[in-house]
């Protein structure tokens, strides 16, 4: 099924909070950057958790979309997990690497997908809202 870069970034958004990543952040970046259109930026408490939540993305993506990362990057100790969707691009973080790296500050003049925004959009693909 052929899904647009927005659709796609929310319901990404959805399957992280379906895991409990915090800190869920979605920027559009598309008139700022030619790197993606949007950045899909999450939290993990763990080391463990961060890896989850990077496999969770992939394989739902995967099942849903049959879309593969382009790319999937993550740093020595994995607490920085990257996956390169092409027009969506996924940083899952330690909760220490978020604070450090401060990715939204740098593109603080990217415009930010609110959630109740990105929530609409994906509802249909909550676990939690399966009937």
């Amino acid at each position: 099924m052929e899904i647009d870069s927005h659709k796609l970034a929310c319901v990404i958004a959805q399957f992280l909070d379906d895991k409990l990543a915090k800190d869920i952040t979605i920027l559009n970046i598309s008139n700022v950057s030619s790197l993606a259109d949007y950045f899909v930026i999450a939290t993990g408490d763990s080391t463990p958790q961060v890896k989850a939540l990077m496999e969770t993305v992939k394989d739902k993506v995967k099942t849903e979309f049959s879309r593969l990362p382009h790319r999937q990057e993550n740093d020595a100790k994995n607490r920085w997990n990257l996956l390169d969707y092409g027009d969506v691009v996924v940083h899952i973080l330690h909760k220490e690497e978020r604070e450090t790296y401060a990715i939204e500050k740098f593109w603080s003049h990217a415009y930010s997908v609110l959630e109740d925004e990105w929530r609409e959009v994906a509802k249909e693909y909550s676990e939690y809202n399966k009937k």
